[in-house]
């Protein structure tokens, strides 16, 4: 039974209910010694206290997407097959152009919200060059299926979950699909493909996202297995112009490091309350030595670039999460490399998934300017989307960046 499925969740629901009601119809109907009549009592209230507590944990872990998996759960699940040295550049002297086109079959993702917007699909891929094997979700934008557009590629994001983190919490939570596709169809946002690969890819640790040889592959699996996977199955754009890579917390990390290290592959990145230097997740697998650290932090990345990279940052943060990290990116920054910093403030919530939901749609907005994404609306105009609006409760306000420090600090 899954961990994240309706069957497990209803089962802990009807388990509670009989936890709460057995000690009430039993407690002083129970016959024989007082030592077995005590130890019944106490395997009741075990029982109880058991059942309530896996079932907040159920539904905390749905409502956050934590842990996909009972071997995410249990640290058991491993999804690498291989870890060769790849060399420098990830693709370990590979020719990728000649390796032969992947063909994956898709089915209808199962869990909260998988089947709105259109439905998410999933597939599992076999990384013909990181020797991973895992899931990656695909969404496709309203017009893609349009006869209209047939002949028409898409840009596509990738997307990528904080540490521990699912890949369906992009869906599940943040509910990117429902919040873009109006947006998509009225031709205010540009229509993404999204792309959703696991990244959880060893037991118990945040890969963050890099090439450890012996260990793991986890940068080539996102920059070149995934996407590869996508242009030989869908209508996607050429990279670097076509993509780029999204994630909160620890997915942040990711995505700035790798359009950075990577501007042949991405052209665009988005970091929700990310950090630099990867001591601040303790499990990181890139904290662990001193080197690993150093190149796999994106500002050190980015000051010690010989050329700087043309990519565009978009990095939002509080005070303490994620804000310093993005000044500090801002200044060391020089042409053509851009960032832009959006600063929330600590009124607008912490570190969780109510944050970065209202971030969604202005940082899609920010994505469809920078790609320089221009379709074609149902009236038949060609439109550049608008501004991040302003509208809306105050809390989304804060939280998406629209409201100015200034205002931010009259409001406390």
């Amino acid at each position: 039974m899954s961990l994240t499925g309706t069957p497990f969740l209803y089962t802990l629901i009807a388990l509670s209910v009989v936890a709460v009601a057995l000690p009430l119809l039993m407690w002083s109907r129970l016959r024989g010694p007082r030592v077995l009549r005590a130890a019944a009592r106490v395997v009741m209230l075990l029982f109880a206290q058991s059942t309530a507590v896996a079932l907040v944990f159920v539904m905390v872990n749905n409502a956050n997407g934590l842990y996909d998996t009972w071997g995410d759960l249990l640290g058991t699940g491993t999804h690498v097959r291989q870890a060769a040295d790849l060399g420098a550049d990830g693709t370990g002297g590979i020719a990728l152009d000649r390796l032969p086109k992947v063909r994956q079959k898709f089915t209808q993702a199962e869990g909260p919200a998988m089947r709105a917007a259109g439905g998410v699909r999933v597939t599992q891929l076999k990384g013909q060059v990181s020797g991973i094997n895992a899931e990656v979700y695909v969404w496709l934008p309203p017009q893609y299926a349009e006869p209209a557009y047939a002949h028409r590629s898409f840009p596509v994001v990738e997307l990528l979950p904080g540490y521990p983190g699912s890949a369906k919490s992009w869906y599940g939570t943040l509910r990117v699909h429902e919040q873009l596709a109006p947006l998509m169809r009225e031709g205010k946002v540009a229509p993404f493909i999204l792309v959703t690969p696991r990244t959880t890819l060893l037991p118990g640790v945040d890969t963050g996202c890099a090439n450890v040889p012996g260990t793991v592959n986890a940068d080539t699996w996102l920059s070149i297995d995934v996407p590869k996977m996508i242009k030989d199955n869908f209508r996607a754009q050429p990279a670097p112009q076509g993509w780029a890579v999204a994630g909160y917390s620890a997915g942040a990390h990711c995505a700035t490091k790798l359009a950075i290290a990577h501007p042949d592959r991405y052209r665009a990145a988005v970091s929700l309350s990310g950090y630099s230097d990867p001591m601040s997740q303790p499990d990181s697998l890139t904290a662990q030595n001193p080197a690993l650290r150093r190149a796999n932090n994106p500002y050190l990345l980015l000051r010690k670039a010989a050329v700087p990279p043309a990519v565009a940052l978009y990095m939002s943060g509080q005070p303490k999460d994620g804000y310093e990290a993005a000044l500090a990116m801002r200044e060391a920054a020089k042409a053509p490399t851009t960032v832009h910093v959006v600063y929330i403030p600590s009124s607008a919530g912490g570190h969780t998934m109510g944050l970065w939901r209202p971030q969604v749609v202005p940082a899609f907005r920010w994505l469809t300017t920078q790609l320089d994404q221009h379709w074609v609306t149902g009236a038949g105009r060609r439109t550049t989307p608008h501004g991040p609006s302003s509208a809306g409760s105050k809390h989304a306000a804060l939280a998406s960046g629209t409201a100015s420090r200034e205002a931010a600090a009259r409001r406390r």
